[in-house]
């Protein structure tokens, strides 16, 4: 079982989840988007969202800045979450623009909100379940898009959701977190996605 919950952590990890948003919404939106933008900006965020964290992960880890990938503690935590913060702060004011596109702009908006609140959450030596924050994250997008387009993604929304109580349960299990860094986690990945999501729905 403990084999199985570390792998639901890794699978759904936090990093691939702008990319699952991105992905998403190039494959449920109603508008046209050439191929090639869609292929570049999947490539580029996989490569500033994914790669880009995890090989400073391997420098912080090289200098013992943090111990291991887990960031077990809520101190380990505050060197990669700074980080991120500055990656998707530079993808909203560098990226984003080129795309022209106010979806992917607010729901990365959304992302920098919930990375700057776990930030602040760890200062306070909180550790917020960042899988939560993230996987929500992208389900509150999702819920935006049906909504924006008037299409029904039932089966898409089931999916999510069936995946964020894997997460929670797996996170649990693992003795990663309680249940209140579960709740404060959900609520991290929810509120600033329905705060941002007025400038677009």
């Amino acid at each position: 079982m403990k084999r199985i919950a570390t792998f639901i952590s890794y699978l759904f990890h936090p990093l691939i989840m702008p990319v699952v948003g991105v992905f998403i919404f190039y494959t449920i939106t109603p508008l046209f988007y050439e191929f090639e933008l869609k292929k570049i900006v999947l490539f580029s965020l996989t490569i500033l969202t994914i790669f880009v964290p995890l090989l400073i992960a391997l420098v912080l880890l090289k200098f013992n800045i943090i111990q291991s990938f887990k960031l077990s503690t809520a101190k380990e935590r505050m060197p990669p979450l700074l980080i991120n913060t500055l990656i998707i702060g530079t993808i909203i004011f560098k990226l984003m623009p080129r795309i022209n596109t106010p979806e992917l702009y607010f729901f990365f908006v959304g992302i920098l909100g919930s990375n700057f609140c776990c930030l602040i959450m760890a200062l306070f030596k909180i550790k917020a379940s960042i899988h939560m924050t993230a996987i929500i994250g992208v389900t509150t997008f999702l819920v935006g898009l049906s909504f924006h387009y008037a299409l029904n993604v039932t089966i898409a929304l089931s999916f999510l959701v069936a995946i964020s109580g894997l997460i929670a349960s797996a996170r649990l299990y693992l003795k990663a977190h309680n249940m209140a860094e579960i709740i404060v986690g959900i609520f991290i990945g929810l509120m600033p996605q329905l705060l941002t999501i007025q400038y677009w729905l």
